[in-house]
């Protein structure tokens, strides 16, 4: 902690920083839930680049999954965890900082 506050860049995750998991968590950041083939569309990866990426974000404990079948298929829904938001969050701040650009109003 500096004289004028918390350092920012504490919030610096590297876990997220990778783009393919910061895309998966500004994704999730707006959405409740997302179908697991929604983000696979939305980030234009294989489903084997998809899951390993969310992987490493269950494994830090920032996403968390649902199964459920439906029509008659397996499903897959991903959301941010409240750690994964916060750190999510805290990581754009980190990102902010290091490029001077204030935080949206």
């Amino acid at each position: 902690m500096s004289a004028t506050g918390p350092d920012p860049m504490a919030g610096f995750d590297t876990t997220i920083h990778a783009p393919n998991r910061l895309r998966i968590c500004a994704l999730l950041d707006t959405a409740d839930e997302a179908e697991f083939s929604t983000v696979q569309t939305q980030l234009n990866v294989s489903a084997s680049v998809l899951s390993k990426h969310v992987t490493v974000l269950m494994d830090a404990g920032y996403v968390e999954q649902r199964k459920a079948v439906r029509d008659t298929r397996q499903r897959v829904w991903l959301r941010l965890t409240r750690p994964g938001r916060t750190a999510y969050h805290a990581h754009l701040t980190a990102l902010r900082a290091i490029v001077g650009t204030p935080a949206p109003e």
